[in-house]
């Protein structure tokens, strides 16, 4: 068996479901079926056993559900990767923030799989340290779930219980508080300066003294934040002052 075979392991109580994947299993070269489980518990007991590479998991299943085998699997030094195949959408964000690989909706493409597949294939070659800080978000847009990544967003501007996501002419609502979304991010590069913003750092190109104590963050985009006097002293950091 070539090292980069996946050894792949079905989770669905549904026996239907089941053979539909082990089908689609069979014509993807690089995924070897190691098994079948029916319920949460019995793929924990088997990944435990050693020797699984992927989960295709299903979500609603009798006892230990699909998120929650995910969640004590995220506890593992080395957990196999997960691709969710389930009909619900609803938990979409959920799952990425568990840091699965995919989420696929049923009925499951043969096209769809593959893809999802080469996902987990190119992320185990990769070579890179851990990430800091989080890397994604999933945010609602009209009705569907949008992937922002981190490194695109500008800045991050406060309304009430949400958070607007800045990213070029584009931006996005999400429901969090600024708290809480400034502990998930990496602080080496972005920078609270005000209660009610935060800034990616090299999108500052500039801080301007207006007197009296008062200062402002000149952005990229043209763009003048005023900043907090709780924050100006990790502001001017940006300056080496």
């Amino acid at each position: 068996m070539s090292a980069d075979t996946l050894n792949t392991l079905i989770v669905d109580d549904e026996p239907l479901a089941v053979e539909r994947l082990e089908r689609l299993v069979a014509g993807i070269d690089r995924l070897e079926l190691a098994g079948t489980a029916s319920d949460g518990d019995a793929a924990l007991k088997a990944v435990r056993a050693g020797g699984i590479d992927l989960l295709l998991l299903d979500i609603a299943m009798p006892g230990r559900d699909g998120i929650a085998v995910a969640r004590a699997l995220s506890g593992m030094r080395s957990p196999p990767a997960i691709i969710f195949c389930t009909a619900f959408d609803g938990f979409a964000v959920e799952a990425f923030e568990l840091g699965v690989a995919d989420y696929v909706l049923k009925p499951v493409a043969q096209d769809r799989l593959e893809k999802a597949v080469a996902r987990v294939l190119a992320a185990r070659s990769e070579k890179r340290p851990e990430p800091v800080g989080a890397q994604e978000f999933w945010v609602p847009h009209r009705s569907e779930l949008i992937r922002v990544a981190a490194e695109d967003i500008d800045r991050i501007e406060a309304e009430r219980d949400y958070m607007r996501l800045h990213l070029g002419e584009r931006s996005y609502l999400l429901h969090e508080t600024i708290g809480a979304l400034e502990e998930r991010l990496d602080e080496a590069k972005f920078l609270r300066i005000h209660r009610s913003h935060i800034v990616r750092r090299d999108f500052v190109t500039g801080l301007r003294h207006e007197g009296g104590g008062v200062w402002h963050a000149q952005l990229a985009d043209g763009e003048s934040l005023r900043i907090g006097r709780k924050y100006l002293n990790q502001a001017k950091e940006i300056a080496g002052r």
